[in-house]
């Protein structure tokens, strides 16, 4: 008998949380100063979207993160 995977999370509703820094292991950009930039004014641009906090960590949602640099691309400051 074949065994069936049941996928308890919907399609296209995963995310991945990546610690701050190690984003560069995934991702070449932003570089690591950049990004905490964006972290340390949060409130301010929006990105406390992104930012999720576990304790003193520091992660970022991966999805969270290209939704909100879509969102910037429109915007004129």
């Amino acid at each position: 008998m074949q065994q069936q995977v049941i996928d308890r999370e919907p399609a296209g509703e995963r995310t991945r949380l990546i610690p701050l820094t190690k984003w560069n292991q995934y991702h070449p950009w932003p570089p690591l100063g950049g990004l905490r930039h964006l972290v340390f004014h949060a409130k301010s641009n929006g990105f406390d979207r992104v930012v999720r906090r576990a304790g003193r960590r520091v992660l970022i949602d991966e999805q969270a993160f290209f939704a909100w640099v879509e969102n910037q691309s429109g915007r004129q400051d």
